[in-house]
């Protein structure tokens, strides 16, 4: 399930990560368990929306400069936070990015020569993608529950473009936070075994479904889910600490 959805939304360990945690799993190994599964996983997705045309190469390039540096410094600071915090910090975020993608996409002429301008801008592009970097090493994801968010609101890409480019990125952000989590000792191969098994077949599934959805469906269907999601993980959390 959680490859589909990576294929299809671009997003698969901000998913992955509750999931887990709700299986049993300890928090920091939910939350770095999907790590080694997401490189192989994101590879295929992004190569089948690149067979679609949906990934802007000029925008993950620029994106990339920006967050991958980012990543390996949250990555180094997820050991201070600790596995329950992130845990909460994971939910959180799905439930705030939910939100805002839920609301209505502005049209306007305006708007649209905004995003432009902001895609065009190699330093506006670069500044954004270090903020969702050091978030994606934080809780050691490819980043896509933020990438897509980003490239949609901010820089104007439609869902299918939006999460191919996701998919792109989130190819290269996974190596250096896996590299960093593996030399500390934080995954658990065996969860992470288990867990690529299904996420690869299923991210190159999804990522196929995608292209022959309507796009605005697709971005509603995505709010809609990371709010699920993240309202029923959090009330989960908030139950367990009782």
């Amino acid at each position: 399930m959680i490859g589909l959805l990576y294929g299809t939304f671009g997003v698969g360990s901000a998913f992955a990560t509750p999931m887990l945690a709700l299986l049993g799993v300890p928090g920091m190994a939910a939350v770095v368990g999907p790590l080694p599964a997401l490189l192989p996983g994101s590879a295929a997705g992004a190569w089948s929306h690149s067979r679609q045309g949906n990934i802007d190469w000029v925008v993950a390039r620029r994106a990339l400069a920006g967050a991958l540096p980012a990543a390996i410094v949250g990555a180094l600071a997820s050991s201070r936070v600790g596995g329950p915090v992130l845990l909460v910090l994971s939910g959180l975020v799905l439930l705030v990015v939910g939100l805002r993608v839920l609301r209505p996409v502005a049209t306007s002429t305006a708007t649209i020569e905004r995003c432009d301008r902001r895609r065009e801008s190699a330093r506006f592009v670069v500044a954004a993608a270090v903020v969702v970097g050091f978030a994606s090493g934080l809780l050691a994801n490819g980043g896509g529950f933020l990438l897509v968010p980003m490239f949609l609101l901010l820089l104007g890409l439609d869902m299918n473009r939006a999460s191919g480019t996701s998919l792109a990125l989130a190819s290269a952000l996974t190596i250096p936070t896996l590299l960093v989590h593996m030399g500390m000792g934080d995954i658990d191969y065996v969860v992470a075994s288990a867990f690529a098994v299904g996420l690869v077949p299923g991210a190159f599934i999804g990522a196929r479904l995608a292209s022959r959805l309507p796009t605005d469906r697709l971005q509603r269907a995505f709010g809609v889910l990371l709010v699920v999601v993240a309202v029923w993980f959090l009330a989960r959390q908030v139950g367990a600490w009782r």
